[in-house]
């Protein structure tokens, strides 16, 4: 997926925020994003805390292993999923890049507390 890209850390790949929505949940794409609603304002950084959260559950991994790159103010943001090891093969990447993919493909409403 063109949204998807490879780095020396993991993947990257960009996700647009509709907080104060009725419940968390992935709602698609929008343009070259993975369009994600989430319950939490977009005050004091609990948007940005909840989406680190509700990824995490998402694709399985540890919160440490996710970080916002850029767009900490902005709706559209730049995510960093991170390998498990310090080094990244190339077996890793398109782990890393299936797991995001895996985002789209289930749509699943996956409600965090």
């Amino acid at each position: 997926m063109k949204f998807v890209r490879k780095s020396p850390h993991g993947v990257i790949f960009k996700v647009f925020v509709q907080p104060r929505s009725s419940k968390n949940m992935i709602s698609g794409l929008y343009k070259d994003a993975i369009k994600i609603k989430l319950v939490a304002p977009p005050v004091e950084g609990a948007a940005n805390k909840m989406c680190i959260k509700y990824l995490a559950k998402c694709l399985e991994v540890p919160k440490t292993s996710i970080e916002i790159i850029s767009g900490h103010t902005s709706r559209t943001k730049k995510i960093l999923l991170r390998s498990k090891s310090g080094k990244v093969s190339k077996e890793d990447q398109n782990y890393l890049k299936r797991l995001v993919e895996s985002l789209l493909n289930s749509k699943e409403t996956k409600e965090t507390t």
